[in-house]
This record gives C-alpha cells, structure tokens and sequence, in this order.
C-alpha cells in the first residue's frame, strides 16, 4: 500500500504533502518517540494515562481518552502504516476539503472510533492506541471521492473500491471472532461507520438545506399573490368609485 495510480496525471505517482497531513505526523511522531523515552522508565505511564480504556471512560470519566489515544502507537510498524496511509489517503482529501474540514474529518473518525470501542465493551481495562480508526475512515472516503483510482496493495493493483470493501469485510469479520491478536478491529470498524455516516450526512445535509430553500421560496411567492391579488382588488375598486 506504498503508492497509487494518479487518474488524472500519467503513470505512478505519489501524493504532495499537505498542512494538516503534515502536522498531524509529526504530532504522532514526536508523542511515540515521547512514548520510546517514557518506556526506559519501566511502566508505561503515557499509554496508562492518555491510552483508550473503556473502564476509565465510562467510570472515572477521562473523557480526553477519547482524543489523546489517537496519537499513541505501539510500535515502529504500527506508525509506519498508519502515518503511510495517512499520508498517501489524507493528502488528496485535504487538498479536496481544505484543512480545516480534513482536520475536522479527522477527528470525527477518530473519536467515532473510539466511541464505538467504548460502547462495545465498557468494562474493559485494556487500552486501545493509534489512528488506524481514523485512517480506515480516510480510506472509506477516499475510496468514496476516487472510487476507480487504482492502488497497488503490496504489488497487486487493485481499484480503491475494492480495496475499502476487503478491508472493512476483514475488519468486520475480525470484530466477530472472539480471538484477541492485539489489534482493535472495533476501531478501525468504527472508523469507517463514522466516516461513511459523515459523508452521506453531508450529503442529507445539503438536500435538507435545498428542500427547505424550496419551501421557503414557494411560501415568499405565495405570500407575494396574495399581496399582488388584494393590491389587484383595491385599485379595481377604487377606480369604479371614481368612475
């Protein structure tokens, strides 16, 4: 999942680098090397305080939780794949948004995520860390806004549809199993309803704004022939009068 074909442009090419995509990177890379120091220590503090635990949510209210796991990462792999998708997905979003509405969109995969674990099992003690949930929601926009881009997953080529379906099947399958490999597929589940949630609300927004310009313009014109009408009326009369 290193690079992507360009529709528009010819050949193979890779994404530019974009302000919030940027910032967002090096946010997450500073807080795991931040991450590296603090586990020289010997117990993980950061992970503890500012890591997704259900049970800390729902019972003692850390609420930020919500936010702050976003930026924390397991390991050297972990953020190369989610900085790399974030990257190669985020930037064409952003530059197709804007970075206010990128950033906005970010955030509410992210926490959408982070929501749905909690929901899902409350009680739990073990913390969730990482952006896969929002990075699998840019995926689903991506994949939204470029369907038929074609992307090389390891060195198959493979429509941007295709490759969000496969995922999200895997993740929803995964979410189903009672094995526990470590990976929140909650999450990234999570990610995505809350991505294709904002995507075609955006659109339900705009149709709902549009029907009631429409009303709202049929009701001016009513009020209008109502007006014009009764105008009609007292000139007639006022002109028999004067005849």
């Amino acid at each position: 999942m290193s690079r992507y074909y360009r529709s528009s442009g010819s050949g193979i090419g890779y994404p530019q680098w974009t302000p919030a995509v940027k910032t967002l990177i090096i946010t997450c890379v500073v807080v795991f090397v931040a991450q590296l120091v603090d586990g020289l220590t010997g117990a993980p503090s950061l992970t503890q305080k500012f890591g997704l635990t259900p049970a800390d949510v729902t019972q003692r209210f850390f609420i930020w939780q919500l936010v702050t796991y976003i930026f924390l990462h397991a390991g050297p792999m972990h953020i190369l794949l989610n900085m790399l998708g974030l990257w190669m997905f985020g930037s064409d979003l952003e530059r197709q948004w804007g970075t206010r509405a990128f950033t906005r969109f970010f955030f509410i995969c992210g926490v959408g995520a982070g929501v749905l674990s909690v929901l899902v099992d409350r009680h739990s003690t073990v913390a969730t860390i990482g952006a896969s949930g929002a990075v699998y929601g840019i995926l689903l926009a991506f994949a939204m806004l470029f369907p038929n881009r074609i992307i090389y997953w390891i060195i198959f080529p493979i429509p941007a549809k295709w490759f969000v379906l496969i995922i999200g099947g895997l993740a929803f399958f995964s979410s189903l199993s009672a094995a526990r490999d470590g990976i929140s597929h909650i999450a990234h589940l999570g990610g995505m309803v809350f991505a294709f949630a904002y995507m075609k609300g955006g659109s339900l927004t705009s149709d709902i704004k549009w029907r009631y310009q429409q009303w709202r313009r049929a009701r001016l014109r009513r009020k209008f022939d109502v007006y014009y009408n009764e105008r009609q009326r007292d000139d007639n009369e006022r002109w028999r009068r004067w005849r």
